[in-house]
């Protein structure tokens, strides 16, 4: 038996290389770019987003301080490029006013407003983009310096060679295939998938009226799927999220808790688990669906209109770093001279069947650069959910807002970098504060 594909390996070449196309892989392209680099995305969707689109998150979380009852008007602590996006979102009519969440607020989007935006701001910036193509392969030199990774593309294989690749594929793939060592969760359980779906046909004024402007719903709406799940129903999870969107008559539903038959929870980089995720998934999301037409006020006439791409993914691989946000520089909101990103949002531990909210309220913490800065490689930086972190500071540190930071400051890291000469780790992480905040990024 022989196995082979005798199409032709297609070559690029580039200065750098973003390996994904979420939020921090769109920051980093597109910072890089207006720095003068030549920047190639590779994307395995046919659109910019990752778990924000493919995945409908549909929030832009991360943004504002939490109070206690969210009182008052909401403050903003992340800007730079990720404020710039969220405005982009606006000028689009694709993401709401702040809404409230808990002792906090969000903006949810439009996710075809976001891949627009998205679609705008790299061509903007003179990215080149390469949707569905897949990394399966990373090209090493002398061990660990990272030159580039083989893609597959529906034309065949495409080498695509760079003076530096930063990792945001949100699983550090990239790093992964390269063996330069990552874990996965906490001794390898991780906080569960979820499936998350909207819904089209609710008299969301209605709804708002009844349950409040808390997207989180509250006691009442738990004892009631308690009560249908102890009557069969496949309602595993008591607290859920429902959030207006920016379009008529539709929630956002954030639900479903997705776990294994045989009780596990299932880790989304092993094909098996996944597979069962989508599954169960979809299955969960219309047991939801049905559980609120039956029972919540304005969705009596609503339908189930759509999924996400993929299951929702919380947390799969993390990089070991030359540094590590650990559990309590969240719960202690610590500041220090290499942070490079701001994160007000809480940790937010989904395992069980109510999710767990832990705030730091009035505050913000810091996320060093030495989170995004592999101890073993060369030529590489990462960036979004696969920074070094501890369990619970990554249940934290994950969201949308903080990303679109990551991904800017590792994109203008990798412009240092291959501008002056220097190794990723070599940067003073000072000096890449003062020029973050020279961007916008507000950090002081």
């Amino acid at each position: 038996m022989e196995t082979i594909d005798r199409r032709p390996v297609e070559q690029l070449r580039c200065d750098l290389l973003v390996a994904g196309g979420g939020a921090a892989g769109v920051a980093a392209a597109a910072t890089a770019a207006r720095s003068g680099l030549n920047v190639v995305v590779l994307e395995r969707y046919g659109f910019c987003g990752g778990a924000a689109v493919a995945g409908l998150s549909g929030t832009v979380c991360g943004l504002y301080l939490s109070r206690p009852g969210a009182t008052g008007a909401p403050e903003q602590v992340v800007h730079g490029f990720a404020a710039e996006f969220v405005d982009a979102l606006a000028s689009r009519g694709g993401v709401t006013d702040p809404v409230r969440y808990g002792d906090t607020w969000t903006r949810v989007h439009d996710p075809i407003a976001w891949r627009e935006t998205a679609d705008a701001l790299l061509a903007q910036a003179g990215v080149q983009v390469v949707f569905h193509a897949t990394v399966i392969a990373v090209h090493l030199e002398g061990g660990e310096r990272i030159a580039g990774v083989r893609a597959y593309t529906k034309a065949g294989l495409l080498d695509v060679f760079a003076g530096m690749v930063i990792d945001a594929t949100g699983d550090a793939d990239v790093i992964e295939m390269a063996g330069l060592g990552t874990t996965i969760g906490q001794d390898g359980r991780v906080q569960n998938p979820t499936m998350i779906f909207r819904m089209q046909g609710v008299d969301v004024a209605r709804f708002m009226r009844r349950y409040g402007p808390d997207t989180i719903l509250g006691p009442e709406i738990e004892s009631l799927i308690a009560r249908e799940q102890g009557a069969g129903a496949d309602l595993p999870r008591r607290k859920v999220f429902l959030f207006p969107t920016p379009r008529e008559g539709q929630l956002l539903c954030n639900a479903t808790r997705i776990i294994g038959g045989d009780g596990r929870e299932l880790v989304a980089v092993r094909w098996r688990d996944l597979s069962e995720a989508e599954a169960r998934g979809r299955a969960q999301a219309r047991a939801y669906a049905e559980f609120f037409r039956a029972h919540l006020e304005g969705c009596e006439n609503a339908w189930l209109v759509d999924t996400g791409v993929q299951v929702g993914v919380r947390q799969t691989r993390q990089i070991a770093g030359v540094a590590t946000l650990a559990n309590t520089d969240v719960t202690t909101a610590r500041k220090r001279a290499d942070g490079v990103a701001r994160s007000p949002w809480p940790i937010e531990l989904h395992s069980g069947d109510r999710p767990r909210l832990v705030w730091s309220h009035d505050d913000f913490y810091e996320v060093p650069y030495g989170c995004f800065v592999p101890i073993r490689g060369e030529s590489v930086l990462v960036a979004g959910r696969c920074l070094s972190a501890e369990h619970e500071a990554m249940a934290s540190a994950r969201v949308t807002g903080p990303c679109f930071a990551y991904g800017q400051a590792v994109g203008l890291a990798a412009a240092v970098s291959l501008r002056e000469g220097i190794a990723p780790r070599a940067i003073d992480a000072g000096t890449l504060r003062d020029q973050l905040n020279r961007l916008g990024a507000g950090l002081d």
